[in-house]
């Protein structure tokens, strides 16, 4: 894809998600469900890199290491991300120039340093130049299983499409000037959500390479809503739900329900009927989406049908979750069905007694 506008750190997508927990092993069968394989091991440490399509999940289990110390402070998460650039010497150093806060990360003999600063919630934001088949990182790093697709389809899903943060009250403007100043990064979109009782702000920023999105999501109301109940599960700022894409969506869903991945069950069957009042001629199929849960957002303006769908997992690593989206010509967030779905969690958290509606 074309830059959109001046990319002076030459970013070029996701690299990789990491993850890491303290809990031994909760990661790789929940990643196995979810279509992944593992492909390659760490050649020093305990450290497993699962593939599906292109989307690189490293799984860190070493002890005594920044992720291991990170997962002892928030549970299970996504522990770090990385960020492919053209030029990781030259996009470090510009970072450190423009104040980002550096993070060293022990290596072993004959092994990569990978260049990282401190991203949201403390957790490192790598900058990653070697991604080439045969000269990647993971050529270099680790040692691949012997007769595995390196990439295997797995369920369909082929990228990290987008990935979003929780941020503090207050700190959303704070974040949206890191992105912006680090790696000129633009606001797409804003929302501003209101429940019955709680509310939350978006801010949904993008990359100069238009393959890097990243909405911040802060606390609007001053109860326990959404954002806030994150923020005390996972002690602090962090990944909330990083969203993965597919050409089809409705296979992918059906291997994930079979793999036994739980999903957040469908709207009222009014939402349906609604649909083709919000979408006419949108040419999805109804029922199909209604008997799996999607949710379908976009335009239909001009007879050219412009469309998102969209369906989340329940929360999977302590408060984290996954999202699962086809675009057909949709660049958005599904903002469509923001409120559907945030009266939706807003109910589910008055049912749990996180919000109470009446007054003491």
């Amino acid at each position: 894809m074309a830059d959109l506008f001046d990319n002076p750190m030459g970013l070029m997508g996701f690299e990789f998600v990491e993850f890491s927990s303290p809990i031994p092993g909760q990661l790789e069968p929940l990643f196995e469900k979810m279509g992944f394989t593992l492909v390659a091991k760490h050649r020093s440490k305990n450290v497993l890199l699962y593939r599906q399509g292109h989307i690189n999940f490293i799984v860190n289990n070493e002890p005594k290491s920044y992720a291991g110390y990170f997962a002892a402070e928030h549970g299970p998460s996504a522990s770090g991300m990385a960020f492919r650039v053209k030029d990781a010497h030259k996009a470090y150093y510009r970072a450190l120039e423009l104040g980002a806060q550096p993070i060293d990360i022990p290596t072993g003999p004959m092994e990569l340093r990978l260049p990282a600063i401190k991203g949201i919630g403390g957790a490192p934001l790598y900058l990653i130049d070697r991604y080439e088949d045969g000269k990647s990182i993971y050529d270099i790093d680790f040692e691949f299983i012997e007769g595995v697709d390196r990439h295997p389809v797995g369920h369909g899903l082929k990228i990290v499409d987008h990935l979003t943060h929780n941020v503090y009250r207050g700190r959303m403007n704070y974040w949206g000037a890191f992105y912006e100043k680090l790696f000129n990064f633009r606001e797409i979109r804003y929302f501003d959500i209101k429940g019955e009782y709680t509310g939350l702000t978006s801010k949904a920023m993008t990359a100069p390479d238009g393959m890097i999105r990243i909405p911040l999501n802060e606390e609007s109301s001053k109860g326990t809503g959404q954002i806030e109940e994150f923020l005390m599960q996972f002690n602090g700022e962090g990944i909330q739900h990083i969203a993965l894409l597919t050409d089809d969506l409705y296979d992918t869903i059906d291997k994930l329900a079979l793999a036994g991945i739980p999903l957040m069950t469908a709207p009222n069957s009014a939402y349906y009927e609604m649909l083709s009042e919000r979408l006419p001629g949108h040419g999805e199929r109804v029922s199909e989406m209604q008997t799996r849960g999607i949710l379908l957002d976009g335009t239909t303006e001009g007879g050219k049908p412009r469309l998102l769908l969209q369906i989340f997992s329940q929360t999977l690593l302590g408060p984290v979750f996954f999202e699962f989206i086809q675009r057909k010509g949709d660049d958005g967030f599904g903002e469509g069905n923001f409120k559907a779905l945030f009266e939706s969690m807003e109910r589910d958290q008055i049912r749990r007694g996180v919000i109470e509606t009446t007054a003491a």
